[in-house]
């Protein structure tokens, strides 16, 4: 072949490689909780009602029955926390209740841990128990009682286990809810 036969060399193509978006970092600010946070709570509860059995509720929660929730954690001087984003979404909440409603018990609570389906998997869950547990110490709490339910729940019961929590009992078929029988596990802390 002559030279003048050839033809010149092909460039190969350009490759373009995709963009990797970096991912933001997962952030929020942990503080107590207000009146005007309730609705973002509420709905988070709500969440959990119609699509999951780790609530024994089966009808979701009105805002004026969070409502009372929470002015009794506030006149109790008991924790209710909210875990709120950068852009102010509420991201997750936790609060104690009395565990029963005689005097005896008034230095026992229970606790209760929500997240907002987005938030779930990035320790967020962990940073609100961990804070709860701060917060009621503080508040002259002596012991936390964690009530979960059996069927669903791993995650949560081997946080609260992390945090030293014991299980003191499993109550079997004690729920009945999407149409089957459920039972809870309890667990609880001393907080010396």
């Amino acid at each position: 072949m002559l030279e003048e036969e050839y033809q010149p060399r092909r460039k190969p193509p350009v490759v373009v490689k995709p963009v990797i978006e970096q991912e933001q970092a997962f952030e929020y600010t942990i503080r107590p909780a207000t009146a005007g946070d309730l609705p973002a709570v509420r709905e988070i509860y709500n969440h959990y009602v119609m699509n999951s059995t780790v609530t024994f509720d089966e009808k979701a929660m009105t805002l004026a029955s969070m409502r009372k929730k929470f002015a009794t954690t506030e006149r109790l001087g008991q924790p209710f926390i909210v875990a709120e984003s950068p852009r102010g979404q509420i991201l997750g909440y936790a609060y104690v209740t009395p565990w029963k409603e005689k005097a005896a018990y008034r230095f026992t609570v229970e606790n209760s841990i929500y997240l907002g389906p987005a938030a779930t998997g990035k320790g967020l869950g962990k940073a609100l128990l961990e804070e709860l547990i701060v917060r009621s110490k503080a508040a002259g709490i002596k012991e936390i009682i964690a009530v979960i339910a059996d069927k669903g729940a791993d995650a949560s019961i081997q946080m609260h286990k992390n945090f030293g929590f014991k299980q003191i009992g499993h109550m079997g078929k004690v729920g009945f809810k999407f149409g089957r029988w459920l039972g809870t596990v309890l667990l609880q802390k001393s907080l010396k």
